[in-house]
């Protein structure tokens, strides 16, 4: 399948993607998936280092690849060769954007960072996914989603009271990286759109991190005081937490004095509504402990199904703790194509995780398995131009693979 086949509203825009691993890859997966023909220029030998990843692995091929790669087309350049950087200036001259996630400077030291492209092709828009920014002291530094994590004050916030520090199970800095940047690239399009300019897009993992410690920042700066990790527990509001049932976990949501009463009946304890410790949200806060101790004697009696069922009648916000396995088959999921089938060259069926927004008119697709390493090489050169010998010629070299 080609990029023809793309029906999202980003359908005709040409990416071209130097960053590996999550953050950047993660970021070109959506803009792929919303239509973009995503041009995955990787590194020689080797390519992607997510490609190396030596476990899970499906027939060969890394798992992890694959899931941050659908959609893709795979050239292999070294930009360390005199052929490779101009094959890549060829292709940047008609791309639409370019993202990238290596160290500050050392796209510049091989002649292709943002001020060369942009004398190239002033209408590209050219994103940078770092570590800290490409700005400020630690511009330098390396970064990844751990580290990240914890500059960021998010681990701070997350685990249990008194517990140890404890990262997010989820790379989280990295994949609002990329969910930033992809923002940044759509919103520097609208702007060429305007006056026919690019521009440079700049965003890290350590600021994606910040940006999602909000609530608790908002605290910090009205009080003066860092919060600390509160478990599953709302830091403004409860009950807003997970809860034991008499075969699990629960989570259940009452977020504001409605859904409070409504859940004090329900759970079989109406008079705590007007006991003065649960009167109001102030309340419960401050004795949020006690409220949560009360309500899990209540909830360990049931079944969450049982709970579920109370809870929905109610329209009380409420869900049970599922494991990755059981969110993949969870009907809602099922229903929102959020997993979806593909047949990979190398590694056969597999499945991968759908498009997370949906369009009326111009619906987003997944079209086509991650590529394996050059694989689209002398298909990509052909539509920019390059004759079968100057390719072949590039190849002898050591240029593209």
């Amino acid at each position: 399948m080609n990029a023809r086949s793309a029906t999202g509203p980003l359908a005709g825009l040409k990416v071209l993607e130097l960053a590996q691993i999550m953050a950047g890859p993660s970021c070109g997966a959506l803009l792929a998936d919303l239509g973009a023909d995503v041009i995955k220029v990787e590194k020689m030998p080797g390519g992607d280092d997510t490609r190396r990843y030596a476990e899970p692995q499906v027939n060969g091929e890394s798992a992890a690849f694959m899931m941050m790669n659908r959609n893709k087309r795979s050239i292999a350049i070294d930009l360390k060769t005199e052929g490779g950087r101009q094959v890549l200036k060829r292709l940047a001259a008609s791309a639409d954007v370019l993202t990238e996630n290596y160290r500050r400077g050392a796209l510049d030291r091989l002649g292709v960072g943002y001020d060369d492209l942009h004398l190239l092709n002033p209408a590209l828009i050219y994103c940078s996914i770092s570590g800290y920014g490409r700005s400020g002291p630690a511009a330098d530094k390396g970064g990844f989603d751990l580290i990240a994590q914890g500059v960021s004050g998010l681990m701070s916030i997350t685990g249990e009271p008194g517990g140890p520090p404890v990262k997010v199970g989820s790379p989280v800095t990295d994949l609002n990286a990329g969910m930033l940047a992809a923002l940044g690239i759509v919103s520097a399009y609208v702007h060429r759109l305007k006056t026919g300019q690019g521009q440079f897009v700049d965003t890290s993992l350590m600021e994606a991190g910040i940006h999602q410690t909000a609530w608790q920042a908002a605290i910090f700066f009205a009080t003066g005081v860092s919060p600390g990790p509160g478990g599953s527990a709302h830091v403004l509001a409860a009950p807003y937490q997970a809860f034991p049932t008499s075969d699990g976990w629960i989570n259940i949501g009452g977020a504001n004095q409605s859904n409070w009463e409504r859940i004090a009946k329900v759970v079989g304890v109406p008079e705590l509504v007007a006991d003065p410790r649960f009167v109001d949200n102030s309340a419960r806060m401050a004795n949020r402990d006690e409220l949560a101790r009360m309500l899990g004697e209540q909830l360990r009696r049931h079944s969450t199904a049982d709970w579920l069922a109370k809870l929905d009648a109610a329209g009380i916000p409420a869900g049970p703790i599922q494991s990755i396995g059981e969110m993949a088959s969870d009907p809602q999921t099922l229903a929102r194509e959020m997993v979806v089938d593909l047949d990979h060259p190398v590694a056969g069926p597999t499945k991968a995780l759908g498009v997370p927004v949906k369009f009326s008119a111009t619906p987003g697709n997944i079209r086509r398995p991650a590529p394996t390493f050059g694989q689209h090489t002398r298909e990509v050169l052909r539509e920019h131009g390059f004759g079968a010998a100057e390719i072949d010629a590039l190849r002898e070299a050591g240029a593209i693979a």
